[in-house]
C-alpha cells in the first residue's frame, strides 16, 4: 500500500507516508533487535505498522496476529516497546508546555487573532477513555456513567495542538481534583511565576492592565489565571457576550479531542490493557496528533469545526462520530476567587465596548 496506494496507506496507518518514514527513521534504533542463531528479529517497520494499526482501529491482539502473522503475546510486547520509543523520541519535542514569556505571548496572540479572545494562553478540558476494570481495584476506575475509565486532561493551543497532558487518573476522579493536583495549576498560580507568564498588559484600545490566563468550563474555579463562563442564571447582556466569546476560545479543546479520537479509534473502544499500557497508548496518540498538526496540518481540515462567512459554525466530521465522554465535575466545583470574578466582569464589559466588540457577536446570542 505504501508504494501503490498512498490514500489506503494513510487510512490504514493514520499517518502520511512522509511522516511514517520520519517516525520509522527516528525510532528504529530504539526498537531494532539483533538476529540470533535460532530466530530472526522482527523488522522495525513491521513493529511500527502493527502499533499504528492498533492505534488506528483498536483491533485486539488476536485480530492483529492474523493480519501480520505475529503471535498475540509478541504483539503485546511490541506495542509497549514502540509506544515507549515514540514517547522517548518525540514527547519533549511536540508536547512541551511553554516555559518562556515569548512562547506564552505567541499562543495568546494566536488566540486573539483566530478566536478574538485576548490574553488567552490555552483551553483546558478532560475526557474519559474507557478501559476494562483493572485487577484488584474495585470501583476506583468506575466513572459516573457506570463504566471503567482513565482520564485524559489537556491544555490545547489555538491551532488544536496539545501543550500539556495529564494521563491516567482513575475514572472516579473529576476535573477539579485532577487539575488541583497538577503541576499545571501549581505553575500557573505560583507566586514566583515559575511558568514565566507575561506581565499584566492592557487590552487593545484600553488602558487597564489584565493578566494572562487559560480558559475552561465551570469545573475549574475562576481566578486570575483561569477564566470560566458565567452561570446561566440571571445573565445580563455583557455576561452572555462574554460566554459566547469564551465558547469560541474553548471550542479548540473540544475539536482537539474530537480529531484525536476520530483518527485514533483505539480511544473510542474499551482498552483491555493494564493502566500503565493504556497511558502509553494514549500518550502516543497525542504525540502523533501533534506531529500531524506540525508537519501536515491540512489533513485535519475536514475534521474540525469551521465558520461560514456569516460566522455560523459548520460542524466538523468528528461530531458525526462517537466522542469521548466529558469528565463529571458537579460534585467538586471550585468556588474561585473574587479577583478572578472581577477580571471576568471587566472582560464582559470590554467585549461589549467599542474597543473590544466584534461585529457579529450580538446576533449570535439571540
Amino acid at each position: 500500500m505504501k508504494t501503490e496506494d498512498e490514500k489506503a496507506f494513510f487510512n490504514y496507518t493514520r499517518l502520511p507516508r512522509g511522516l511514517y518514514d520520519e517516525v520509522l527513521r527516528r525510532v528504529e534504533g530504539r526498537i531494532e533487535k539483533k538476529d540470533t542463531w535460532y530466530r530472526k528479529s522482527l523488522p522495525p517497520g513491521l513493529k511500527l505498522s502493527i502499533t499504528l494499526r492498533h492505534l488506528a482501529c483498536g483491533d485486539n491482539y488476536p485480530s492483529l496476529s492474523y493480519n501480520f502473522r505475529v503471535a498475540p503475546n509478541t504483539i503485546s510486547l511490541i506495542i509497549n516497546e514502540v509506544c515507549d520509543a515514540i514517547k522517548a523520541e518525540f514527547a519533549a519535542e511536540v508536547i512541551q508546555c511553554p516555559i518562556t514569556t515569548e512562547e506564552w505571548t505567541a499562543i495568546a496572540e494566536q488566540f486573539e487573532k483566530r478566536w478574538q479572545f485576548p490574553h488567552c494562553c490555552g483551553a483546558l478540558d478532560g475526557k474519559h477513555v474507557a478501559v476494562t476494570c483493572p485487577w484488584n481495584t474495585g470501583s476506583e476506575y468506575r466513572n459516573y456513567k457506570g463504566f471503567f475509565s482513565i482520564v485524559l486532561m489537556a491544555l490545547v493551543d489555538a491551532d488544536y495542538k496539545f501543550l500539556w497532558i495529564d494521563v491516567g487518573s482513575d475514572g472516579s476522579s473529576n476535573d477539579a481534583s485532577i487539575y488541583n493536583g497538577s503541576e499545571l495549576k501549581e505553575g500557573l498560580e505560583s507566586p514566583n511565576n515559575i511558568f514565566n507568564l507575561p506581565e499584566e498588559k492592557s487590552l487593545p484600545g484600553d488602558d487597564v492592565p489584565v493578566p494572562y490566563y487559560i480558559v475552561g468550563d465551570n469545573a475549574f474555579g475562576i481566578n486570575k489565571s483561569l477564566m470560566n463562563p458565567f452561570l446561566i442564571r440571571n445573565m445580563e447582556h455583557h455576561d452572555r457576550i462574554f460566554n459566547y466569546r469564551l465558547s469560541r476560545a474553548r471550542r479548540v479543546v473540544e475539536n482537539a479531542f474530537g480529531i484525536l479520537a476520530h483518527k485514533f479509534r483505539v480511544l473510542l473502544r474499551t482498552m483491555n490493557q493494564r493502566p500503565g499500557t493504556c497511558r502509553k497508548i494514549i500518550t502516543t496518540c497525542v504525540i502523533l496528533h501533534n506531529l500531524i498538526r506540525l508537519r501536515y496540518p491540512a489533513t485535519h481540515n475536514n475534521m474540525m469545526d469551521l465558520e461560514e462567512q456569516n460566522l455560523n459554525v459548520i460542524p466538523g466530521a468528528w461530531r458525526n462520530d462517537k466522542v469521548l465522554l466529558d469528565v463529571y465535575h458537579e460534585r467538586a466545583r471550585n468556588t474561585g476567587t473574587q479577583e478572578g470574578r472581577q477580571i471576568r466582569r471587566y472582560l464582559g464589559h470590554y467585549f461589549t465596548s467599542k474597543a473590544g466588540s466584534v461585529p457579529w457577536q450580538d446576533k449570535m446570542i439571540l
